[in-house]
């Protein structure tokens, strides 16, 4: 048990199912739903990005990748907060400015404890617009 408020869910977006499933795992393990998906198109088609209250995405996926995502979810949902995981470093450098909106950056692996904190400080403040990293 947490002490996150019940209620929240987050949207897992990686093309690894391992990873989606491990992600997944742990969010739960923090209270949280979790809807899980394979594609950024995926997500797109389920209608749930009005729903959700925080994206987590893998950058590096086919067809569309996380950063296009991030600026798809932010022009429909400014406030939402996206948080990007990578395999892949040396894509951050891709990162162009994208505008107002909360989003960190984690390189894999990465800390359990530390991306549920992110998580975390994003639902107690939705209205964060510093990027972090």
């Amino acid at each position: 048990m947490s002490d996150n408020p019940p209620g929240f869910t987050i949207a897992v977006v990686d093309d690894d199912r391992r990873i989606l499933e491990s992600l997944k795992n742990l969010l739960e393990s923090a209270d949280y739903a979790v809807r899980s998906f394979a594609s950024a198109a995926a997500l797109l088609e389920s209608d749930c990005l009005a729903e959700i209250d925080c994206l987590i995405s893998d950058i590096d996926m086919p067809v569309m990748d996380g950063f296009e995502l991030l600026r798809v979810a932010h022009a429909a949902r400014p406030e939402l907060p996206v948080i990007l995981i990578t395999g892949h470093p040396e894509m951050l450098n891709r990162l162009s400015p994208i505008g107002p909106g909360y989003y960190r950056l984690f390189n894999k692996p990465f800390n359990g404890q530390e991306l549920l904190t992110a998580v975390s400080a994003a639902m107690r403040n939705p209205r964060l617009r510093t990027p972090e990293s």
